[in-house]
């Protein structure tokens, strides 16, 4: 056990877990539907096996998108199985996920991002394809110094600020500017000082194994001021959950070094954005089925479970991409997949296929999702595609061996995309969900709700003047 990740098969070894462990306070976890994590926090002498058991009561109403003021009780039930003390609370403090139900009816809540998660992975038992869902993302973060922005009726401004930014090379700072730092696209993988964030990664990667995460590496990424962190694939339900771990661990591990860390999928204007590609595979009775002797030694199964991907591309995206600024990532020219097609080793293709020599490593990479993705839905969403294209026998057609970044126009246009804006990927969710409410895994209901959150954001941006429009029409 790491030093501080924690799981228990009942509420009478939680208790005494905690007694033994001196934990003061007990945080219940939960996510919202974008993904924010949100907790209630109980002393821990309040803390017995009967609310363990049976859950917390919160106020369900004042949750984004969830219940109207007249219906607003919600239970929160403990899954014991995912706790991990808390590394960052001044408190000894555990944090224990949940699941959200209804207590009217007693069932999970359809708006529940976990329990929408959980029937992804019992449809997929149900349907008979596989046992298992394995999912391993690979997010993409940045770090700044200063971060500050508003909008408001006579302005609207953002500066974004990092000692690593090219912006700063002739900077003047109180110790002297030392010049060492990577150039626009010029910061994977070099070594310090041009790398100069590779202590606080370092931490991360402590702090991450500490409550529980199989870690692998970390390195600097393209963009000045971007990261990675790998970490090893598990089952649908666990990755998410580890997912919105290393969100916490990751920026609350930058707040300590007095610095910010942002998932937001393009921050910097002229530079690569944060991407989350999301390797994917399945087993059945402990063997991998996506393994076979067609192409990139692919099954036909596994074929079929891209075909669903590609024909299901643009409305995966609202869940996938679900920012109005996931669309200033999604442009030609940055490394961002926007040709729906797939390849084997092709890092321009959405679908590529990585070398694997093993058939248990044999797996497809989505390389068009971003992190600002909520991880149960996204996940969920992709896994659902997958098993109608494997349903249906929907054949994702000829690959695409080729550096499609540098494909022509007239190419181009004969290619299937992403979405180019997320109300374009609303758009297609809204024609396109049929998919997704097979086995009662996502619900019309929670579509809905989902749809008229995020037009809400696109309303916002669409009503507010830009800086560039001033640039550009000011004068007209």
């Amino acid at each position: 056990m790491s030093e501080y990740a924690c799981g228990f098969k009942n509420a009478k070894e939680c208790i005494k877990y905690m007694n033994e462990s001196g934990i003061s306070f007990v945080n219940f976890v939960f996510s919202d539907i974008n993904g924010k994590l949100q907790q209630t926090t109980y002393a821990v002498h309040k803390v017995d096996e009967e609310m363990l058991s049976d859950g917390v009561y919160f106020d369900g109403s004042s949750i984004t998108a969830w219940k109207s003021i007249h219906e607003s009780d919600m239970n929160m039930r403990p899954d014991l199985s995912r706790c991990f003390y808390d590394p960052y609370a001044a408190s000894p403090t555990m944090n224990i996920f949940c699941d959200i139900y209804d207590p009217i009816d007693g069932k999970p809540y359809d708006r529940d991002p976990r329990s929408i998660a959980k029937a992804a992975e019992k449809h997929l038992k149900d349907a008979g394809v596989a046992d298992s869902a394995l999912f391993g993302p690979e997010p993409e973060f940045m770090i700044f110094n200063d971060v500050r922005f508003g909008s408001d009726m006579n302005q609207a401004f953002y500066s974004l600020d990092s000692d690593e930014g090219p912006y700063n090379s002739d900077a003047e700072f109180e110790n002297g500017n030392l010049g060492h730092r990577p150039g626009v696209k010029g910061g994977y993988f070099p070594m310090p000082p041009i790398d100069s964030l590779s202590d606080i990664r370092s931490q991360m990667l402590h702090d991450l194994i500490s409550v529980g995460l199989d870690v692998e590496k970390h390195h600097h990424e393209v963009a000045p001021s971007q990261c990675e962190i790998g970490f090893q694939a598990d089952t649908l339900l666990k990755t998410a959950d580890n997912m919105q771990a290393l969100k916490y661990v990751v920026q609350n591990t930058a707040q300590g070094f007095g610095m910010s860390a942002t998932f937001m999928p393009k921050p910097i204007y002229g530079d690569n954005g944060n991407g989350m590609h999301v390797h994917q595979s399945l087993t059945k009775g402990g063997k991998p089925v996506f393994a076979g002797d067609g192409y990139a030694g692919l099954s036909d199964l596994c074929l079929y479970y891209i075909g669903g991907i590609i024909k299901h591309a643009k409305a995966l995206n609202a869940f996938t991409n679900p920012t109005t600024n996931s669309y200033k990532r999604l442009v030609p020219g940055y490394e961002a997949p926007v040709i729906v097609a797939y390849s084997a080793r092709n890092r321009s293709a959405a679908c590529r296929i990585p070398m694997a020599t093993s058939p248990k490593a044999k797996r497809v990479e989505i390389r068009f999702p971003d992190p600002s993705a909520n991880p149960y839905l996204a996940f969920a969403a992709m896994l659902m595609a997958g098993l109608d294209g494997i349903k249906n026998k929907i054949h994702p057609g000829e690959p695409s061996d080729r550096d499609l970044y540098h494909a022509t126009e007239e190419e181009l246009a004969e290619m299937p995309h992403v979405a180019g804006s997320l109300d374009e990927a609303l758009n297609a969710l809204e024609k396109d969900h049929a998919f997704l409410t097979e086995g009662n895994v996502f619900s019309e209901d929670m579509i809905k709700a989902f749809i008229k959150l995020k037009r809400e954001d696109v309303e916002a941006l669409r009503l507010r003047p830009h800086p560039i429009e001033f640039e550009k029409y000011y004068s007209v």
